[in-house]
């Protein structure tokens, strides 16, 4: 791994080891942005986007739980929200980081604005990629159906198959050369060379045992009126509707919003018009 980037490792309040990677930022002085991936995937998912930030920022990019090299939790009921940022305080904290910007992907995203309702002198900006106060349950219908149900793949052939199966609809312009390289960051190799989703099976199994009630954080939204916020949309996305996002908009005037054409749940961020977005805004934080 680059010089530039430092692995990370801190032990949770409940004694799970924790994995994040800190992209070096130009000088000591840098703001920090914290990268929070979404419920099955990684770290890796930033790997595009974090190298492209950190020439103006440290950025911060952890495995929650239970995801690619953090530990397993033995207590499925522990993948939920309270426990993810209080894991996510705890990094911020070893790396003394007294506030972030936060780009967080579908939970990632749920996940910053928990934090800024909660702890807002923590959160200096949030970046929502692809989802907001209200849940589609066209979209949340689909992840409890494949959470944690990918089955091994016996090589990379395959691996890229399956990714090309959950995904393919979201992302349908990507050139072929793409998905080896995106299948990586969703899988991990055992001793015997088989191919496993880099993310613990039980945490689809406790998101299907949980109430299938609509989640409704819209009293939480009315309350970050004051949190400099962008919010990205995949023009197809079945988890952030058009009508979410409109009314999005209309209960915070001051939310700057990107439609991103040809991508469904979720942007890659990635792409040019992401990049630009992300660019601009961070760029006009104080």
């Amino acid at each position: 791994m680059p010089k530039s980037i430092q692995e990370l490792t801190l032990r949770s309040g409940d004694g799970l080891d924790l994995y994040a990677r800190i992209y070096e930022g130009p000088d000591a002085g840098a703001a920090s942005v914290l990268c929070l991936h979404g419920l099955m995937r990684n770290c890796r998912d930033f790997e595009d986007l974090a190298p492209h930030l950190q020439t103006r920022f440290r950025v911060i990019v952890p495995d929650l739980r239970g995801r690619g090299r953090s530990a397993w939790d033995p207590n499925p009921q522990n993948y939920q929200p309270t426990l993810y940022a209080r894991d996510i305080l705890l990094l911020l904290d070893a790396c003394k980081a007294a506030s972030a910007a936060i780009i967080g992907t579908s939970l990632g995203g749920m996940l910053a604005m928990i934090l800024a309702a909660t702890h807002r002198q923590r959160v200096a900006a949030i970046v929502l990629n692809d989802v907001g106060p209200e849940i589609d349950p066209t979209g949340a219908a689909r992840i409890r159906q494949y959470a944690g149900r990918t089955p091994p793949a016996r090589d990379w052939a395959e691996a890229i198959a399956q990714t090309r199966a959950v995904y393919g609809g979201a992302w349908p312009d990507l050139p072929a050369q793409r998905w080896p390289a995106l299948a990586r960051r969703g899988y991990h190799e055992d001793a015997a060379g088989v191919l496993h989703a880099d993310a613990d099976p039980m945490i689809g199994e406790a998101m299907r045992a949980a109430p299938a009630a609509a989640l409704d954080l819209w009293p939480l939204w009315k309350t970050l009126g004051d949190v400099p916020m962008l919010a990205i949309r995949g023009a197809s996305s079945d988890i952030l509707s058009a009508a979410t996002f409109a009314r999005m908009k209309l209960e915070k005037p001051g939310l700057e919003q990107l439609l991103v054409p040809n991508r469904g749940h979720v942007p890659l961020l990635d792409e040019p018009e992401c990049l630009a977005a992300i660019d601009g805004f961070l760029s006009r934080l104080k």
